[in-house]
């Protein structure tokens, strides 16, 4: 079960949106540490921490440097293993990560892994090009100046293609098809030999470097985009990095989304220099991934160091090969002549083309999976939301676990919308097992339950907080438990899988296997399988993930219901980050001989409004926790005794130069706090024709232990 992966391969639907992962590199502002007028000005070049690499090449170069780092320390096993408070974590994900392919095929989909791996494909206006980027022992082959020379001449060669011809050699999009249709297509383009040279190439690569000629984020703002601190549309911005922009011009798709391969690692870097990763999900997790961009984007910073000082530090140890066109050997090594090897290699580091042969039945697949993924992208709804009112040190102050705080948020917010809870997850890593992945969180317990109804009574506060705090420590115990491999999901799914192969009489199956003939014994469900939980378990309304790292600005990926909501969220110090998407359809697959195609229906769910409701609960129970503490900890109001005196309520003692008037000097803080319509609203308990909670006339007499850790 470990090396099959049924639950990412065995699916035919496109991997893009469903199931491909995407991370935004965070942005650092030079001014923090430079004061030179010229470097100043580069800042603004966003997301990149370096002087002159805020544009799109320089960045890029910046990346894929780093990248090779990374790769060398990992195959020379230099690189620092994962560790989570003192336990060291299984390594075995990142041999997944480069020279890694996802291969369709009739039965599904297979993983290939080329361990040899030395060169890097670059994708521009969809047309593809490669060069060699390490030697056989896995140090680089090119300085970034010289990196930074082949982009240069894969731009100057790719923008000669017409804009309006781009889609109709972009063969990049065949892997936003269904996986059959793309078996099908694929095996067609493999009959011819430069077809298939071309595909082992792709297939083989390190990783793919996508160069955008379009800056989403930037381009076209609409007056009502959530918008970022420098003026982004940050929902254009994440849509980019998930699956392309959507770009029309005389009926011809002109958007990044032709400028994409999904079956591999992806480093896509904008026109204005915004940078991300998309991943394909089979053979990796979020946290494996995270742990790449972290170093790579602290290698950038390296870098900024090493241009003003050469002898500053690197985070990896990869020294330049000595077969590279700029090597200049050590002093150290008499007469200057270069150590030799028992076996002679020769390096193509000059950026070649691939030809495609494309047929005509290939062209018509182009163009129909390129009408289908657009219709993908204008029917998933994505919105950002950087909420910026605080994030994990007043989360962690009022003594709540900032991720169990924000699940419980989005508990509360989908409760407000529709009046009733779903299904959710969030991923537990077990990383701290050999092989591990993860686990299922089910968020969706009596506490969390017990707390949406009673946040949205005529509950006093402190009893909001006490079901929150109860909900919230329910949460952490069973993240604990998830964590240590004692969660239900992925064992159930085991069983589930050993059945299906028990059915087909074939317990160790292939993709490569020939299709059924059909003569299989009847499939019957155990009674747990056909039971009606078992499909509602397995439908995930709410899908959401936690990838918090400073290196990130966003991160998300596609909902996996047609009719739920994919939320990927970043908790940090001082703010929340959230992306949420929807498919605004619901999804009806036909099937025929060669293709699949969906009939759609509108459905009601609206993104946008979700995370305004999300950042209203937020406001609206930080100015809960604050009136709470500020009662809790004001000191008792003085009184006047029989004689007139002004006494301090705790000594008695009589207090001098006081007014016995009432003190007006103090306000009301919650006046200051915006709170959101609904949740002054006595009646929204009843959405969903819910009954009132029982706990709904519990007093106040838990205030003092609410708050005892605070």
């Amino acid at each position: 079960i470990v090396g099959r992966y049924e639950s990412y391969l065995s699916h035919s639907d496109p991997v893009v949106l469903a199931l491909n992962p995407f991370f935004v590199l965070e942005y650092v502002s030079c001014d923090f540490h430079l004061t030179s007028k010229t470097l100043l000005k580069s800042t603004a070049g966003r997301n990149d921490p370096t002087p002159d690499r805020g544009s799109q090449l320089p960045r890029a170069t910046a990346l894929i440097i780093s990248s090779l780092g990374f790769i060398h320390d990992l195959r020379q096993g230099q690189l620092d293993p994962d560790v989570v408070r003192g336990c060291a974590l299984d390594m075995d994900q990142y041999s997944r990560l480069f020279g890694t392919a996802r291969i369709p095929t009739e039965r599904g989909c297979k993983m290939l892994v080329n361990d040899a791996a030395r060169h890097i494909v670059v994708l521009r206006r969809g047309q593809f090009y490669w060069f060699d980027a390490l030697d056989e022992d896995n140090r680089p082959l090119l300085t970034e100046r010289e990196v930074l020379r082949n982009l240069q001449a894969i731009c100057k060669d790719a923008d000669k293609t017409p804009i309006t011809e781009v889609a109709r050699t972009a063969i990049g999009v065949l892997t936003t098809e269904n996986r059959k249709t793309w078996s099908s297509l694929r095996h067609e383009l493999v009959q011819d030999k430069t077809n298939a040279a071309c595909l082992r190439l792709v297939d083989d690569a390190l990783f793919v470097v996508c160069l955008d000629d379009a800056a989403p984020g930037r381009d076209g703002i609409g007056a009502l985009a959530q918008t970022g601190e420098k003026g982004e549309d940050l929902a254009a911005l994440c849509s980019n990095f998930l699956c392309g922009t959507y770009d029309l011009r005389e009926g011809v798709q002109v958007g990044t989304c032709t400028n994409r391969w999904y079956d591999k690692l992806q480093i896509i870097v904008c026109a204005d220099g915004a940078a991300g990763i998309n991943f394909e999900h089979t053979g990796v997790d979020g946290h494996t991934v995270l742990r790449f961009a972290a170093d790579v984007f602290t290698e950038g910073l390296m870098l900024l160091a090493r241009s003003i000082n050469p002898s500053a530090p690197t985070l990896f140890h990869a020294s330049l090969s000595p077969h590279a066109k700029s090597y200049r050997p050590p002093k150290s090594i008499a007469g200057g002549k270069l150590p030799t090897s028992s076996q002679s290699f020769s390096y193509d580091t000059s950026p070649s083309k691939l030809m495609w042969t494309l047929t005509p039945s290939i062209r018509v697949g182009i163009r129909y999976a390129e009408t289908r993924l657009s219709d993908l992208i204008c029917q998933n709804d994505c919105q950002a939301l950087e909420f910026k009112g605080y994030g994990k040190n007043f989360i962690t102050s009022h003594g709540f676990s900032p991720d169990a705080f924000v699940q419980m948020a989005f508990q509360a917010a989908y409760f407000g919308l529709y009046g009733r809870t779903e299904c959710t997850y969030e991923p537990a890593m077990t990383k701290a097992f050999l092989h591990g992945r993860t686990e299922a969180i089910r968020t969706v317990q009596p506490e969390s339950v017990d707390f949406t109804k009673t946040f949205f009574s005529e509950c006093l506060p402190d009893e909001k907080i006490r079901k929150l705090r109860k909900a919230c420590d329910r949460h952490v115990q069973l993240t604990k438990e998830c964590s240590q491999g004692l969660g239900q999901d992925r064992h159930l799914y085991a069983l589930y899988c050993l059945h299906q192969r028990q059915v087909t009489g074939n317990l160790d199956p292939s993709p490569d296997d020939p299709i059924p003939n059909g003569n299989i014994q009847k499939n019957i469900l155990p009674s747990i399988f056909a039971d009606p939980g078992w499909g509602l378990l397995s439908t995930s309304i709410l899908s959401t993930s936690n990838c918090g790292n400073p290196a990130l600005r966003l991160f998300g990926f596609g909902p996996v219901a047609a009719d739920g909501y994919g939320i990927g969220y970043i908790i940090k110090e001082n703010g929340i980050s959230v992306y949420a998407t929807i498919l605004i359809i619901h999804r009806r697959v036909i099937e025929t001989d060669k293709y699949s195609y969906s009939v759609a229906s509108s459905k009601h769910l609206q993104t946008r409004r979700f995370l305004d409701t999300l950042q209203g609960y937020l406001l609206e129970v930080q100015r809960i926790l604050i009136q709470l503490h500020r009662s809790a900890n004001e000191r008792p109001a003085p009184f006047v005794d029989h004689s007139g005196i002004l006494r301090d309520s705790k000594t008695g003692r009589p207090i001098n130069g006081h007014d016995y008037g009432s003190d007006e000097s103090g306000s009301d803080y919650g006046d200051t706090m915006p709170s959101y319509s609904f949740f002054d609203s006595g009646d929204i308990e009843l959405l969903g024709r819910h009954k009132r909670s029982p706990y709904a006339n519990i007093g106040v007499s838990d205030l003092v232990q609410c708050f005892a850790s605070v």
